[in-house]
């Protein structure tokens, strides 16, 4: 019955689309410049893809009439390719440049589950590794001006790549270790089922002006959106579905742009396996030596439902990430609102980054979650900075809502060797089981919180310096009371703390230095470890 109930509710959610979505692209004012988006512009031109011989129905394969007709409209100056209403099979779709592929209502392009059809093997981006593997079930190689649009379905049907992934031919870490051990590229071939990986949904490779508007995208064999070193990206009002009545695709990330610059991510609605929208830029030694930043990153008006989580960067991010600016989405059912993930070996940097008027529902993990530590490895022994020593600086979140969270409120885990710095948390109220949790870190501003918390402190900053915490509202806190923790940190200040408790509100312990209190922390409610 609760599974019943659940899916009843996701197919509300999802049915619940942006009611007015304008036509007209607005404007971007940000705090790192203004930005005008504007669609790639199309010949008045058209073909039907049945003028080159498709056939409706679902069992004939269409692609080489497809892949006919958007040769054709290409070479005749570029135009829309349309796909009538009805059901209609292929392999890969290639799009060339000035091409916009666009679905009638009521259309339906069913991808093949063959997997042969994907071959020859393509330039691709793996998880932010290069590599030659099965193409994309939609591709396209240093083209502009490329559009998929209409208010038609492109149907991955999934489930057989899925099944493949469970063989030890499954080469995700093979291809981790080329990467890591400089393999060039010529030898980095994927192209069987003995040696596998599964192909991105839409995956373009060094395109420019990338449209996506009203189409909905269902069960991939993988990431969803995934654009990698693309330039002018507009994904709008699509709807993607990758955890469903079909099934669960595994990895089946949303929107993934990898190294694009100049992207605009708004009015989508997502349920999602995995993270709903991910900015990337590449993975350790393969990002760093391409050195090709995500940055101009403009996410507005976004849905989620499900998934790791709603707003994600990292944990691929050698290229480094800068200057993105997020507001007005709402998420219920992710594992975190918005998530921070780096780890050593990375390199390079996230900054320059601003979330505002964020709201969530009930969360499976952390509202707000910073990690440096990604995969699981141990804080100490303190490493030497590297070029492979990420960077994490100048976050800020503004007017975020989190009705429950079931992990943390906030959680900040930074490096001994690298802190995570400067970031500032303003107008948040956040509600969840534990309370806020920080462990090196420096340069952070709390300003007018109000938090809850079942279990535990409110609040526990470790190896951290220069905290400000002002005006903080803890309305609910574990019925032990424990007091707000503070273990080796220094230049802490503390004012209108609103706490009404006649216990202790601060336990101090281990190496603390210059820590100011306002009258709003009594000296007799603090605990001075001994």
């Amino acid at each position: 019955m609760k599974k019943y109930f659940f899916a009843l509710y996701v197919s509300l959610f999802l049915m619940t689309t942006w009611a007015q979505v304008p036509h007209k692209i607005e404007p971007f004012k940000t705090p790192f410049g203004n930005f005008k988006f504007q669609r790639p512009n199309f010949p008045n031109k058209s073909v039907n893809i049945s003028e080159f011989g498709a056939k409706e129905g679902g069992r004939f394969k269409n692609t080489q009439a497809i892949n006919s007709a958007i040769k054709k409209i290409a070479k005749d100056g570029g135009g829309k390719v349309i796909v009538s209403k009805g059901t209609w099979l292929t392999g890969p779709i290639v799009l060339l440049s000035n091409v916009n592929l666009y679905l009638e209502e009521g259309a339906e392009i069913l991808f093949s589950q063959d997997f042969n059809d994907y071959l020859p093997a393509v330039l691709a981006n793996f998880e932010g590794s290069e590599v030659y593997m099965y193409s994309p079930f939609i591709y396209a190689y240093k083209q502009e001006n490329i559009a998929i649009t209409g208010k038609g379905v492109l149907n991955g049907q999934g489930k057989p790549w899925w099944e493949q992934r469970k063989s030890p031919a499954f080469g995700n870490q093979k291809l981790i270790d080329m990467n890591e051990n400089e393999v060039p590229l010529k030898d980095r071939l994927f192209d069987s089922l003995t040696n596998y990986l599964p192909p991105n949904f839409f995956g373009p490779l060094n395109c420019k002006h990338v449209l996506l508007e009203g189409v909905s995208f269902k069960y991939g064999a993988f990431w969803t959106i995934n654009p990698s070193f693309c330039e002018d990206v507009i994904v709008r009002n699509i709807n993607i579905e990758t955890e469903g009545d079909y099934g669960h695709t595994p990895n089946g990330d949303g929107i993934n742009p990898n190294s694009c610059q100049n992207v605009l991510i708004e009015y989508n609605t997502i349920s999602t396996g995995d993270d709903c929208i991910t900015i990337k830029s590449g993975r350790n030694k393969d990002g760093r030596r391409i050195g090709l930043p995500a940055k101009n990153i403009l996410i507005r008006h976004n849905k989620g439902l499900r998934g790791h989580g709603g707003i994600v960067i990292g944990s691929e991010m050698s290229g480094g990430v800068e200057n993105l600016y997020a507001y007005n989405c709402q998420f219920n059912g992710t594992d975190r609102v918005i998530r921070i993930k780096t780890d050593r070996g990375r390199g390079a940097y996230i900054k320059n980054c601003w979330f505002n008027d964020i709201s969530a529902d009930t969360i499976q993990r952390e509202a707000i979650r910073i990690n440096m530590l990604y995969s699981g490895g141990k804080r100490l022994p303190q490493q030497e900075v590297t070029g492979g020593t990420p960077v994490i600086e100048n976050i800020n979140f503004e007017n975020i809502r989190c009705n429950y969270a079931k992990g943390n409120v906030i959680q900040i885990i930074g490096l001994p060797e690298m802190p995570v710095n400067k970031v500032s948390f303003k107008n948040l109220n956040l509600g969840g089981r534990i309370g806020i949790d920080i462990n090196d870190a420096k340069n952070i501003i709390f300003d007018n919180l109000t938090i809850s918390n079942k279990e535990g402190t409110p609040a526990s900053i470790m190896y951290s310096d220069n905290i400000i915490i002002n005006k903080l509202k803890i309305v609910e806190t574990g019925k032990e009371k424990l007091p707000i923790i503070l273990n080796d940190i220094q230049y802490v200040k503390m004012t209108n703390l609103d706490y009404p408790s006649d216990k202790e509100l601060v336990k101090i312990s281990g190496k603390a230095e210059n820590l100011e209190f306002d009258k709003s922390v009594p000296e007799q409610q603090i605990l001075r470890a001994k």
